[in-house]
């Protein structure tokens, strides 16, 4: 999943704050029992979304694609003290170890988790003022999900996308289905007037979207 190479990569976990014991077994758990783990976060963009949390200060966010709670667990440590972050997750299944991980961490009282298909949930859910999106879910959903969550973004907020370099793909020969709506999302947002946006080579390529 990682565009850059494993040593640089490795230096700059040596090099950032490091991951919280709790987060470090539920890493270790994902690997452990759940299919496709490499779809976790991880270190080293758990921290990068700690960070951009922290400097929002949100109140509310909204999470597409929850998996094993590791990318929500870390974008609630900036929440105001009144803050919540509403998660989407298509697998119910995923629903019991979801409740430990969020008891562990103790933020089990600033999630508010929904169960289903993404695109009808984000029309379904009230709040219309998010400060900060993280939309991590099936790809070829991206820029629909995109459409929908810019709309209940603030002026001033920010979408968070990962997964935009598609290991590489998007800016190689490839022209395989997913490689090409993950193109087409990015030139998408790259023409949209509405928001300023800047792709970041963190593991899978993260793209940050300021809505203006």
């Amino acid at each position: 999943m990682e565009i850059l190479p494993h040593d640089l990569q490795m230096y700059l976990e040596d090099h950032c704050d490091p991951e919280p014991p709790e987060l470090q077994k539920i890493n270790r758990e994902t690997y452990l029992k759940v299919l496709q783990p490499h779809m976790l976060s991880g270190h080293y963009q758990g921290r990068l979304l700690s960070m951009l949390s922290k400097m929002m200060q949100p109140k509310s966010i909204l999470e597409i694609g929850t998996f094993t709670g590791y990318s929500t667990i870390c974008l609630a440590e900036g929440l105001a003290d009144d803050g919540i972050i509403h998660t989407i997750e298509i697998n119910r299944e995923m629903e019991e170890m979801l409740i430990q991980h969020y008891k562990s961490t103790n933020v089990e009282k600033k999630v508010k988790q929904y169960f289903g298909p993404a695109a009808q949930i984000i029309v379904e859910i009230k709040e219309n003022n998010f400060d900060l999106a993280f939309i991590d879910a099936d790809k070829r959903n991206n820029l629909n999900y995109f459409q929908l969550v810019i709309e209940k973004i603030r002026s001033g907020g920010l979408i968070i996308i990962d997964n935009v370099l598609w290991k590489g793909k998007v800016y190689g020969a490839e022209n395989d289905t997913d490689t090409r709506l993950i193109r087409e999302l990015n030139d998408h947002i790259t023409q949209d007037t509405r928001v300023e946006k800047l792709i970041l080579p963190v593991r899978d390529g993260v793209m940050l979207i300021r809505k203006k």
